[in-house]
């Protein structure tokens, strides 16, 4: 990997901090997935149209069990909107 050195204001180097501690990862991690996603976003928003899966895209997947038909079985609408 190559290094870069960046300059930061002091408090946003403690919210660096902070957050990097409550998810326990290292602040370069932290900041190596703030620029992924930053510079995801930007790509999409260049081509004119963002999606739902692009703005959820960290959630998709992230929830286990559930029924595996719940988008194909119209069974689960039974008594939706009641």
């Amino acid at each position: 990997m190559n290094a870069m050195t960046i300059k930061l204001p002091p408090e946003l180097d403690l919210a660096v901090q902070k957050a990097a501690l409550r998810q326990r990862i290292a602040k370069s991690e932290l900041v190596r997935r703030a620029l992924t996603r930053y510079l995801s976003s930007a790509n999409t928003a260049e081509k004119g149209f963002v999606s739902a899966a692009d703005l959820a895209g960290d959630l998709i997947g992230s929830v286990d069990g559930g029924p595996g038909d719940l988008a194909t079985n119209p069974r689960h609408m039974d008594d939706f909107g009641k």
